[in-house]
């Protein structure tokens, strides 16, 4: 299937088995039958191309708003628009919505957006007067993506690849929507006062070398957590 159609096709679970489809024309079908000996075929109503779409709708937490490029922001809003068709994360994710709610709750300053994904946290953050900001990531296609959204949002973001073990820049808040292993590992590598932490769900309680719990909020069962440096005795 990946060699007829390389564009993609749909994978259905069935009780009797898994089921590929291909959304194609008569060429299409005759290369299945040709193909695999054999195959059904049902004619699809129009505009199958589009309803993607409904399954991405915008979202507003706070000052912001979060959605696709066909949706309308409120005109008071502070709008980060992201194309899921190319976005590795939107803000629909409850963790992404914490972070973008911890964000309005901090004084502007420095930041540094561990795992930038798609940049939505990086955009709200700089929307939100933070600056400078930097994202990183260790996938190119991350980096590439947070550049790209950053420049249809006319914001400024150092988006920039990173290995998952190098020291990280020093900042005054760092924010990280990643797994809870890694948020656990990152007082090694990390030099900021502030650190807002998710990725995990509310039933883990991170503890992180010199930091201290400040806040911690959930929704749908995840959770975010602020933490703030230690003071040294």
């Amino acid at each position: 299937m990946v060699e007829l159609f390389p564009e993609g096709f749909e994978e259905v679970d069935r009780p009797e088995g898994v089921e590929l489809a291909a959304y194609t024309d008569a060429a299409g079908e005759e290369r299945l039958w040709a193909f695999f000996g054999g195959a059904r075929g049902a004619d699809v109503e129009g505009g199958w191309e589009d309803k993607w779409r409904a399954f991405h709708r915008p979202v507003r937490i706070g000052r912001l708003w979060v959605g696709p490029p066909w949706e309308s922001p409120p005109a008071a809003a502070l709008a980060v628009v992201v194309d899921p068709g190319r976005a590795f994360g939107t803000g629909s994710h409850p963790t992404t919505q914490l972070c973008l709610q911890a964000l309005q709750e901090l004084e502007p300053r420095s930041l540094l957006d561990v795992g930038c994904g798609s940049g939505v946290l990086s955009i709200a953050a700089a929307l939100l007067g933070f600056e400078p900001v930097v994202a990183l990531d260790i996938e190119e296609p991350s980096i590439e993506a947070t550049r790209e959204n950053a420049r249809v949002n006319g914001v400024t973001v150092d988006a920039r690849l990173v290995a998952g073990d190098e020291r990280l820049p020093a900042v005054a808040v760092a924010v990280a929507n990643i797994s809870l292993e890694s948020v656990q590992a990152l007082p090694a590598r990390l030099d900021a006062p502030t650190l807002v932490a998710s990725g995990y769900f509310a039933s883990a309680e991170p503890r992180l070398d010199g930091y201290e719990h400040a806040a911690r909020a959930t929704l749908d069962g995840w959770a975010c957590d602020v933490y703030r440096r230690a003071a040294r005795p």
